[in-house]
């Protein structure tokens, strides 16, 4: 049986890894594993250990507090908006070409965004 945390931690694996337009057998690689172990992980069949997530996070950029970002305790409200936006291929494509963007730029954007938000 999943455990909730496993499957948490295996969703914020692969949201980082779509991120970075890592392929399962490029982050496989990485960590010296197989791409099938991956899977495993991100569907949260299996456990990862704390030395395999710190080769993950690592190899993603990321600290290791970013894989429980959103579980229940913080702020449930959040992580459910959150979840349901990572569930969304056209919001993720969308957070990709975002960050895709330079800084400067980015920030260009983001006000613009904002402004015709405000608009709405």
């Amino acid at each position: 049986m999943k455990h909730p945390v496993d499957v948490h931690v295996g969703k914020r694996i692969r949201h980082r890894r779509w991120m970075v337009g890592m392929t399962q057998q490029q982050l496989a690689d990485s960590v010296g594993i197989k791409f099938q172990q991956i899977q495993k992980y991100e569907t949260g069949m299996n456990r990862v250990s704390a030395s395999r997530l710190w080769d993950i996070a690592r190899t993603l950029g990321v600290p290791i507090s970013f894989f429980f970002e959103g579980l229940a305790g913080e702020n449930a409200d959040d992580a459910g908006l959150e979840a349901d936006l990572l569930a969304n291929k056209e919001a993720m494509e969308l957070v990709r070409a975002y960050y895709a963007i330079p800084e400067a730029q980015r920030k260009r954007l983001f006000d613009l965004a904002r402004v015709l938000s405000d608009a709405a």
